[in-house]
């Protein structure tokens, strides 16, 4: 696919002449940075000269089993050097790399697999168990194509034994802006998640744009969320694009956080909302010297306006959220600590996109209206891999003819053009003919001292057809009840707004970048209706 015309209009050279690959870059930087240390895991350090020469060996070794330039390869894996050193190593090949959610049911992975067209898979010893049921099946491996990181198993070869004979020696093969760089899964949940197919200039681009976010080759970039998600990869590859170092968390922990934060001088860091929430909620955070902070970068659902507050009062360095879809097509950012007045916003367009607001019909909506979100911007995803049906579903033209992808957010624009989220359109209740966004309910029911955590969600109704219902998370040691709550929260709601029920929860189901699963959390009161879940 890396050949054929891309279904969206891509960007040629003469639009980005400083493109170089992050692959190039690496081998730049272990030149300029050779003793420096590029990435640490777990008390272990590789300097950019180590990291460069591992990814040569592993492009060698992809190379030297017929692995080129458009070919892919899949990783199942923790969060590691080895998963990262994997990831550059088939990029340098000229490989798409395919990183795959550890939180997917095992047939859903073995979809993932056969739509990718993977050649090779790396896999860790913990998620054997989501390939093991279908592994006989995966007929599109190559022989020899099944790696393990840290496993034996017949059929398997370990890792280390199939570097053994790579030379560290520089290798490349040339690579375009519009080679296929990753393929991201949605987190879809029910039939085939969409491939989201990036180019090596959009990801590049990454290593370019960032250092508005001060990126630079003192950054000591904290990684805490997956390497198959875009939050991660999107921070990771901005910090190697400009030789900085990244410290890798197997898993997201608070106190290993705050712990790493201090020690290693941390200097960015790129976190989900529940993370904010958490870190900042926690007994030490006020004990521990953050002060090495220069941004924290907040993305994948909003953040809600009165943990902003927090963050800026007690975290040092500057406070951005960036809203923005993985498949590209414009972003927002909001620089809290200018704005302070607008942190129930995603802030304005970034550099070169643009954002409007439609109604049903496709309609641009004026300013202050509620509609749906779409954006535009110079890079945007080549398309969904294999499913040109799907991304024309994103598509929406201007009067110009240019292409805007639609979001699936209902939000609107301020008088100042900032962008106010307000739902998935998917969550949007619609009760009585009015639109319920969550996200208002939501944002009262936590300024409730006994809410710690809260959602929202439309549960049938034979008058109404749906009707908002909450599911709160109290605050420890609480006892009001839920009809209080309730009640407190009807008095301050609109007659079209009001809850038919608060229930409480133990805690929500997130997923690992921190969305709340609402779908899972309708289920119950669906099941056996037609609904939209």
């Amino acid at each position: 696919m890396g050949a054929e015309q891309p279904l969206v209009p891509q960007p040629t050279a003469v639009d980005f002449p400083e493109f170089l690959s992050i692959p190039v870059r690496l081998a730049r930087n272990a030149a300029l940075f050779p003793a420096k240390a590029a990435v640490k895991c777990e008390g272990t350090t590789r300097s950019w000269r180590d990291f460069d020469r591992r990814v040569n060996r592993i492009a060698r070794s992809l190379a030297g089993m017929g692995v080129g330039r458009g070919d892919k390869i899949a990783i199942l894996a923790v969060n590691s050097i080895d998963y990262l050193e994997t990831f550059m190593g088939g990029l340098r090949a000229g490989a798409c790399v395919v990183p795959l959610s550890t939180m997917a049911a095992a047939d859903a992975l073995e979809k993932m697999l056969d739509d990718c067209d993977a050649k090779v898979l790396f896999l860790s010893e913990r998620y054997r168990g989501l390939v093991e049921p279908y592994e006989d099946r995966l007929g599109k491996l190559i022989a020899g194509g099944r790696i393990a990181y840290d496993f034996a198993r017949p059929g398997w070869r370990n890792c280390e034994d199939w570097l053994a004979s790579a030379s560290d020696d520089a290798f490349s093969v040339p690579i375009g802006l519009l080679d296929d760089f990753n393929i991201i899964y949605s987190s879809g949940t029910t039939g085939l998640p969409k491939g989201i197919l990036h180019s090596h200039v959009m990801r590049d681009m990454l290593a370019v744009r960032f250092t508005a976010f001060d990126y630079g080759p003192d950054t000591i970039s904290l990684a805490s969320t997956p390497l198959y998600s875009n939050t991660t990869l999107v921070s990771v590859l901005a910090t190697i694009g400009v030789g900085g170092t990244i410290v890798l968390m197997t898993k997201s922990d608070v106190p290993k956080f705050l712990e790493i934060a201090q020690r290693e001088r941390v200097t960015h860091a790129m976190l989900v909302p529940v993370q904010y929430q958490r870190i900042l909620a926690h007994p030490a955070f006020d004990k521990c010297d953050l002060s090495s902070f220069k941004v924290k970068l907040s993305t994948s659902a909003p953040l809600r306006a009165q943990i902003k507050a927090d963050c800026l009062a007690r975290w040092p360095g500057r406070l951005i959220e960036i809203y923005g879809l993985t498949e590209g097509a414009g972003s927002c950012t909001l620089e809290a600590n200018l704005y302070p007045d607008k942190l129930h916003t995603v802030g304005k367009p970034a550099l070169g996109s643009e954002i409007v607001v439609l109604d049903e019909q496709g309609r641009v909506l004026p300013q202050g209206e509620v509609g749906e979100l779409a954006g535009r911007a110079p890079l945007m995803m080549k398309g969904y891999y294999k499913q040109d049906d799907k991304t024309r579903e994103l598509f929406w033209h201007d009067r110009d003819g240019r292409l805007f992808f639609k979001s699936g957010d209902m939000g609107k624009i301020d008088e100042d053009g900032f962008v106010v989220l307000l739902d998935r359109k998917k969550d949007m209740i619609i009760s009585g003919g009015f639109n319920v966004y969550a996200a208002d309910l939501e944002v009262l029911l936590l300024k409730h001292p006994d809410v710690i955590d809260a959602a929202v969600i439309g549960v049938p109704s034979d008058q109404w057809g749906e009707s908002p219902m909450a599911l709160a998370v109290r605050t420890p040691g609480s006892i009001a009840t839920a009809e209080e709550i309730r009640t407190w929260a009807n008095e301050r709601l609109s007659k079209t707004q009001r809850l038919v029920a608060v229930e409480f929860r133990d805690q929500l189901p997130r997923s690992t970048i921190g969305k709340i699963m609402k779908r899972e959390l309708r289920a119950p009161y669906w099941e056996g209706r037609a609904s939209k879940i």
